[in-house]
C-alpha cells in the first residue's frame, strides 16, 4: 500500500467514514478556489450522535477528546466527498472547535487536541493549523463537540 492520507490514518486505527448528511438547510462542505470549508461536524456514526451532553459534567474530558477525533474524521469525509481524495489536501489551514461545556470547564483546548493530533497524524507538517477552541453553552442535537475544518487543496 502506498503512503496515502487514508493509509496513515489506518495505521493509527482510524478509517474515513461515509460523509454524514446535513441535518438542516445548508451544504455540508463547500469549495471556493483552492479552499474547502466544512460545515460544523458532530460526532456522528451514521445517523447516531455518539457523545451527548456537557463536557465536565455529563461527558468526561477524555470522552470529549475522542468526540473531537470523530468530528475530524467526519470533516475529512466531507472534504473527500468534495474533492475525491484526501491526497489532494496540501494544508489544513484552520480548525474551529466548539465544546459544549459545563459551568467552570475551561479545558476546551485539550478536548480539541483530539482533532488536531489526528490531523497531524494524517497530513504530517501540512496538518498543523491555526485553531480556535471555544466553550459553548449548547450545541446542536446536544452534541458534546462540533468541529469545522478549513483545508487548502491542489488544483
Amino acid at each position: 500500500m502506498t503512503d496515502t492520507v487514508e493509509h496513515r490514518l489506518s495505521q493509527h486505527g482510524h478509517n474515513i467514514p461515509t460523509a454524514p448528511e446535513a441535518v438542516g438547510f445548508y451544504v455540508p462542505v463547500l469549495r471556493t478556489g483552492n479552499l474547502v470549508v466544512t460545515s460544523g461536524q458532530l460526532p456522528m456514526v451514521g445517523k447516531e450522535l455518539m457523545f451527548k451532553g456537557k463536557v465536565g459534567s455529563e461527558i468526561q474530558e477524555e470522552q470529549a477528546f475522542y468526540a473531537a477525533r470523530m468530528c475530524a474524521l467526519n470533516a475529512l469525509a466531507q472534504i473527500k466527498a468534495c474533492i475525491g481524495s484526501l491526497d489532494k489536501v496540501t494544508r489544513i489551514v484552520r480548525v474551529e472547535g466548539y465544546v459544549q461545556s459545563a459551568h467552570g470547564f475551561t479545558r476546551q483546548p485539550q478536548v480539541i487536541n483530539g482533532a488536531s493530533e489526528l490531523l497531524v497524524q494524517a497530513f504530517g507538517e501540512a496538518g498543523k493549523h491555526t485553531r480556535i477552541a471555544v466553550g459553548a453553552n449548547e450545541l446542536p442535537l446536544n452534541a458534546a463537540v462540533e468541529l469545522v475544518i478549513w483545508a487548502e487543496v491542489a488544483g
